[in-house]
């Protein structure tokens, strides 16, 4: 994808079906991308891809009408076969219904690469890679943002909530603004080609549903002027290619306060991150992974060392991810 502005006109993006109706392939199998929500400020509107975690769903036509989940791999057994219940075939589902194909059969297999409750994503990149799938099966040369809706349902199911800050950044890859959820109004931004994230996932359970329930339903009319001017700050600084901007843009006093105290030592990790040369630092999604931006890869690599060792230190396992911002998204590997 072009580092340009692309703005989505929904009324325009989400165009009718316009495949044969019939099936391209056999089988396809499918990557799809983590994510960082909310990147510190833009809570819920927010969100950029990484090139690494994600997970890969392989999906095959079968005789039998209806959607079948014959393997998942890499949860440790936590997520559901039922394909009433699993939000890639829950997603898909609403896709063959939307376009009349319901009849269709198909057998997916699941295989997660990245943690769940990782703050990344988890559950967006596995719906993302089953919708990215089927759209590749009924030769729908659609733009992705056709998917959105679907995409959505699944993280409704997943979290509660239907929000887009993963699951937009995961379709569309790049960094991506969710104006409006009604309507839906869905923009890419342009980013810095060499802004580098480097993103460490403490080994601790922060259930996204939990994390959503402890922030304040009230704020008050400074802290949002506050924000505001923050979250301009950020959306100026991707389109001037300024990093010191965007660097001291990220800052958040309305959520990261309360998420915070979810996460062992953050303030400390801050410190340790801020001190090896990030420009940011915040956390992904609702936790508890946590991120910084940096302005070349050695400086990422160094952090994710530093905090991990900060992380053994306290007896608490992690896992590091280093990438710049993934402007692909999903794409099919086989």
């Amino acid at each position: 994808m072009s580092n340009e502005l692309q703005e989505i006109d929904t009324n325009s993006a989400f165009t009718p079906f316009r495949g044969t109706g019939g099936l391209t392939a056999d089988s396809v199998h499918v990557f799809a991308p983590a994510t960082v929500a909310n990147v510190v400020c833009g809570f819920d509107v927010l969100g950029f891809a990484v090139n690494e975690p994600g997970d890969e769903v392989v999906m095959r036509v079968t005789d039998k009408p209806g959607i079948t989940i014959s393997k998942i791999t890499g949860d440790d057994g936590r997520l559901p076969l039922d394909p009433a219940k699993n939000t890639v075939s829950v997603s898909v589902q609403h896709y063959l219904d939307s376009i009349g194909r319901a009849d269709i059969g198909l057998d997916i297999e699941l295989h997660k690469k990245m943690p769940i409750g990782s703050g990344l994503g988890s559950s967006s990149a596995s719906t993302v890679a089953g919708l990215y799938a089927i759209k590749t099966l009924m030769g729908d040369d659609r733009d992705p943002i056709n998917l959105l809706p679907f995409a959505m349902k699944g993280e409704e199911m997943a979290c509660g909530h239907g929000h887009a800050d993963n699951v937009a950044p995961a379709l569309l890859g790049g960094f991506v603004l969710i104006r409006s959820y009604e309507p839906l109004d869905v923009v890419r931004l342009p980013h810095p080609k060499d802004l580098w994230c480097a993103v460490v996932f403490p080994d601790v359970d922060v259930p996204t549903r939990e994390a959503r329930q402890i922030i304040r339903n009230k704020i008050n009319m400074k802290d949002a002027v506050t924000q505001w001017g923050n979250i301009a700050g950020l959306v100026s600084g991707l389109f001037m290619q300024d990093i010191d901007l965007i660097g001291r843009s990220m800052k958040d006093v309305l959520v990261e306060p309360v998420r915070s105290m979810l996460i062992p030592d953050f303030y400390k990790m801050r410190e340790i991150a801020m001190s090896s040369g990030a420009v940011s630092f915040g956390i992904s999604g609702s936790g508890p992974s946590v991120f910084a931006f940096t302005r070349d890869e050695t400086t990422a690599q160094t952090i994710t060392q530093k905090l991990q060792q900060h992380l053994t230190g306290l007896k608490i396992g992690s896992n590091t991810y280093v990438s710049t911002i993934n402007d692909a998204g999903p794409r099919v590997i086989g």
